[in-house]
């Protein structure tokens, strides 16, 4: 399943990533990720501590991707609207959801201050970006002034997040691209008169 080249610390945090994601942290067995990983129990125990430790580092490793791929679009070219625009509507596996949002339905992540930080901080970082992506966007005249940035990127936050939701419940990603159609309409109608 992975490359020969890759080490086997590596194959074990690969492994415990698509293992959190699929099953979550309880479903996620250390038999299951040593399976998955090609790895034995000796080499396990010999890069890591133990499943939380192993969890850790393969939700860090999550949240630094997610962070990387949001910023490669926001720090893109365009206007506050079009970098939030390409945001909403890069390309995602929404029936599977979010890697890191999903963790926060893991009680036993949320229960961990260690495990349940590389979640906050992320989550926290996006909605930052975006509320700066936003207030520029109020700053240059693009959206009106009273416009609360940080708000409006909660609510963007929000609509991702809610919007993996309700497509994995429906089964169809119609859902969250309802979701994002009707933000959008809401930032573009936050645009102030023009004379």
């Amino acid at each position: 399943m992975y490359s020969v080249l890759m080490s086997t610390p590596e194959r074990l945090i690969e492994a415990t990533r698509e293992l959190l994601w699929e099953r979550g942290y309880v479903g996620t067995s250390p038999k299951a990720i040593q399976q998955h990983a090609g790895a034995g129990q000796g080499s396990m125990y010999h890069h890591f501590a133990g499943k939380p430790d192993l969890a850790l580092a393969a939700i860090r490793r999550t949240a630094e991707e997610m962070r990387a791929t949001a910023e490669a679009v926001l720090a893109g070219p365009g206007s506050a609207y079009e970098r939030v625009e390409a945001y909403l509507l890069r390309e995602r596996d929404v029936l599977r959801g979010c890697p890191v949002g999903r963790l926060t339905m893991d009680p036993d992540v949320i229960a961990s201050d260690e495990l349940r930080a590389p979640v906050t901080e992320t989550l926290d970082w996006l909605r930052d970006r975006l509320a700066g992506i936003v207030q520029e966007g109020c700053d240059q005249g693009e959206f009106t002034p009273s416009l609360n940035a940080g708000e409006i990127a909660s609510a963007i936050v929000a609509t991702v997040q809610g919007g993996y939701v309700l497509a994995r419940s429906a089964g169809s990603p119609a859902a969250f691209d309802a979701g994002v159609r009707g933000l959008l309409a809401l930032l573009r109608a936050a645009a102030p008169a023009r004379p």
